[in-house]
């Protein structure tokens, strides 16, 4: 297509700064003192004063929180109380539970999971070994006819 107008370049060619002003503006990371925070601790430490919290420099200086040993953070593997009355139903079904007084056993870790939560709807009548279990859960389990036994987990 045809050009109506010059690029504005054009008219610029010569004026040495192109219209940004007597000394050294619109140009890359030099205009603002350096790419992102260069220069806090030299020429933008009130930059840090005015801008982090209390005058102490936080969040930008200094080591914040911890990380916690592998080995004694736990993994949680959560089932609701709704998923768990479909797993007895299946292993009810492939006969790989057993009845103790009228009530399924269920023991939670041999199925990968080491906690219980109160989600869904339970009307069948279980006994759960569990390492944790929380209180809509045990609610639930016992509304049912069942019981929670807490279990400890070996590490």
């Amino acid at each position: 297509m045809v050009r109506r107008f010059k690029r504005a370049v054009k008219y610029r060619r010569g004026s040495r700064t192109h219209g940004w002003g007597r000394v050294g503006q619109h140009r890359k990371s030099g205009g603002s003192g350096g790419k992102g925070m260069v220069g806090f601790h030299k020429h933008k430490w009130s930059l840090v004063m005015k801008y982090g919290e209390s005058g102490t420099g936080w969040p930008f200086y200094g080591k914040h929180g911890f990380k916690q040993p592998p080995t004694i953070t736990v993994e949680w593997r959560p089932i609701n109380v709704g998923t768990l009355a479909e797993v007895v139903r299946e292993l009810k079904s492939e006969g790989k539970i057993r009845e103790e007084g009228g009530k399924y056993v269920v023991n939670l870790l041999e199925l990968g999971y080491n906690k219980l939560l109160g989600g869904g709807s339970i009307d069948v009548p279980v006994i759960v070994y569990t390492p944790v279990a929380s209180k809509t859960a045990v609610e639930k389990i016992q509304r049912a006819g069942g019981e929670v036994r807490v279990v400890a987990i070996h590490r």
